[in-house]
C-alpha cells in the first residue's frame, strides 16, 4: 500500500537526517521526498511517499510524530488529495526534429523553457502518469533524452485544512471566519462613532 506522508518540520540542520534515518531502521524504502517552505514561517513542508502495509503506515505516522523537529504529520493516501510533480526533461534537438519535439510538448501540455542548438528543455508539471507517457513517447527515439530531473511528489488534500493550518490562519474552529465586507462594515461604523 503507497503511503503519502506529510510533515511540517523545523527549519533547522538534520531534520532531513533523522527522517531519512528512521526510513532505514524501519527498512522502509522512500519513493519519493520533497522538502519546501511552508505557509508557516519557521517550517518546512515535507512530502515523503512510500510502500508499507497500513500497520506499518500507522506505526511510520507515529514515529516521524516522536521525532525532534518534526510539528505535525499527516497520512493523506486515502484522503481526496491533488497530487502533483515537476519534470524537468533535456532533449537533444536537430533543425530537423524541433518542430516534432514543440509539437509533442503542446500535446502533452508542456513547455519548452530552454533551447539551444544542439539541445532543449521541456518543463512539465502534472501526475505521475502523464509525465511518464511524455518520457516514454521521447525514449522511443534512442538517443533522444539526454537528461531528467524530476521532483518527488507534492500532495495536498481537497478542502481539509488541519487544525495547525486554521490556527495559522488565524481562525478560531467552530467559529466562521469575517468576510471582508462584514470588517469593512464595522470598521466603518467604529469611524461613524
Amino acid at each position: 500500500m503507497l503511503h503519502t506522508f506529510v510533515a511540517y518540520v523545523e527549519d533547522r540542520p538534520g531534520v532531513l537526517t533523522r527522517v531519512a534515518s528512521l526510513f532505514r531502521r524501519l527498512n522502509i524504502n522512500i519513493n519519493s521526498l520533497t522538502v519546501g517552505r511552508s505557509e508557516r514561517p519557521g517550517l518546512s513542508r515535507l512530502t515523503l511517499v512510500c510502500e508499507a502495509s497500513s500497520e506499518a503506515g500507522d506505526r511510520i505516522r507515529a514515529s516521524l510524530f516522536k521525532l525532534e523537529n518534526v510539528v505535525d504529520v499527516d497520512d493523506i493516501a486515502q484522503a481526496p488529495s491533488v497530487t502533483r510533480e515537476l519534470a524537468l526533461i533535456k532533449v537533444s534537438a536537430t533543425p530537423r526534429n524541433r518542430a516534432q519535439i514543440f509539437d509533442l510538448a503542446e500535446v502533452f501540455r508542456a513547455r519548452i523553457v530552454d533551447l539551444t542548438s544542439e539541445s532543449l528543455m521541456i518543463e512539465m508539471t502534472g501526475v505521475e502518469s502523464k509525465i511518464e507517457g511524455l518520457i516514454e513517447v521521447l525514449r522511443e527515439d534512442d538517443g533522444r533524452i539526454l537528461e531528467i530531473c524530476r521532483s518527488g511528489k507534492m500532495t495536498m488534500r481537497r478542502g481539509h485544512h488541519v487544525s495547525s493550518v486554521v490556527k495559522a490562519m488565524g481562525v478560531v474552529e467552530g467559529e466562521s471566519a469575517e468576510t471582508e465586507e462584514e470588517q469593512v462594515d464595522e470598521a466603518a461604523a467604529d469611524e461613524a462613532v
